[in-house]
């Protein structure tokens, strides 16, 4: 065998899920080379599949390489090695060749048995004590923490495509395009969302403020008083046009319904940021019957939890808006906890930063007009998202009407 060579197996629904391709890819994009040395197909639906698998490089760096990425599609050394650990020297800094997570379930070989790893986010490092092993954050490190460096004794298990049932994440994969029938995706979409909350599952939307540009509050406002959204992650624009919408009947100072310049309309956001803080809060807005629609009036009305990130654009900003963005950031964190489906609309960056959060076990469906957006969300590593490219403001009210036809 050659010197530079490693035997690695892999497991689970291999076909199905693209992973046996996956791992073949990588190793010829890397100018590997392999053999198969052992393979077993499942014959029935149910019925996992095995393959053990020799890697082989030119020298270490490339097998190194090599291994890298093939574990982190599920595959394991043949003959499994302890975890390698190594102590923070300060707070807020890991030690070089960390080990940095997928949004995969991962697992951890530490003395002498696999563990599953907590918390799991894309983009962070493992961190091991006597309560097990964590994924934790580079600004959450503390000094003496011992964190996992390394790819040795690292286990990844990506989700696997399902092979019973029908709902929509069956129907399309984790396509992102625009040709397929909008009202057919509608319809999928609706079907799972009443089935994820008949299920008492947590749903939660991240949403952009195009959902009241395009005329689509209503419909989330809808969503939320039948008792479908369970939380709103969203930025300072949402709450401030959709309040601009209820209150003035304008977006941007558009009249969303016909799309008609208003009359001095170009203060009529910062109008409604101003009755904001003229109430104190939108609680207050809400309690004083200055808001009596809308997506935050519902959220309020319901008792929905909804954070408000702010950024460096924001007007205003209100004042229900978190300015610190760590805190936003923990904020969306804990509403995130126990999520089984999030919707992201119309929102690049809010999406991007909630999907850095979920484990990949969490479905995600992500609608926006713009292809790029949907499938940048994608490449950044939110693999099991449905990308829907399509008009928040026809998709969301199809989506609604769909809802109440299975009420």
């Amino acid at each position: 065998m050659n010197k530079f060579s490693q035997v690695i197996e892999v497991s689970g629904h291999l076909i199905d899920s693209l992973i046996l391709t996956k791992i073949f890819d990588v190793i010829m994009d890397l100018k590997g080379e392999f053999q198969v040395l052992e393979i077993k197909i499942g014959k029935r639906k149910k019925d996992t599949s095995y393959a053990k698998i020799s890697v082989q490089a030119r020298n270490q760096k490339q097998l190194d390489e090599i291994l890298e990425f093939v574990y982190r599609e599920g595959a394991t050394a043949k003959l499994q090695k302890e975890i390698k650990l190594k102590k923070a020297t300060k707070n807020m800094l890991m030690p070089d060749n960390f080990y940095s997570t997928t949004n995969n379930q991962t697992q951890i070989f530490y003395r002498k048995k696999w563990i599953n790893v907590e918390n799991m986010m894309m983009d962070k490092c493992i961190v091991v004590n006597s309560r097990g092993a964590r994924c934790v954050p580079i600004k959450d490190i503390k000094k003496f923490d011992k964190i996992v460096v390394g790819e040795t004794g690292v286990r990844v298990n990506p989700p696997e495509r399902p092979r019973e049932g029908m709902n929509v994440f069956e129907f399309m994969g984790s396509s992102s395009s625009s040709e397929r029938p909008t009202r057919h995706i509608a319809k999928r979409v609706a079907e799972d969302i009443y089935k994820t909350k008949k299920e008492k599952g947590k749903i939660i939307i991240v949403a952009g403020p195009a959902i009241v540009h395009t005329g689509a509050s209503d419909s989330v406002a809808k969503l939320i008083h039948l008792g479908f959204i369970d939380a709103v992650l969203a930025g300072n624009a949402l709450a401030v046009h959709d309040i601009e919408y209820a209150t003035l009947g304008t977006s941007l100072g558009m009249n969303v319904n016909d799309g008609t310049l208003a009359i001095r309309g170009h203060r009529n956001h910062m109008d409604a940021i101003n009755s904001v803080f003229k109430a104190g809060s939108i609680a207050n807005m809400v309690k004083t019957k200055k808001l009596k629609k809308g997506i935050m009036y519902e959220c309020v009305k319901r008792k929905i939890p909804f954070v408000l990130a702010g950024s460096i654009r924001d007007d205003g900003p209100l004042p229900d808006v978190i300015t610190d963005i760590s805190v936003a950031q923990k904020k969306y964190k804990e509403i995130l906890k126990d999520a089984k489906l999030v919707i992201m609309v119309a929102t690049m960056l809010h999406s991007i930063a909630t999907g850095n959060m979920l484990p990949a076990n969490v479905k995600v469906i992500v609608v926006d007009i713009n292809q790029p957006t949907v499938t940048k969300l994608m490449d950044r590593g939110t693999w099991q998202a449905l990308g829907i490219v399509s008009d928040v403001g026809a998709f969301l009210p199809l989506v609604t009407h769909e809802i109440e036809k299975l009420k």
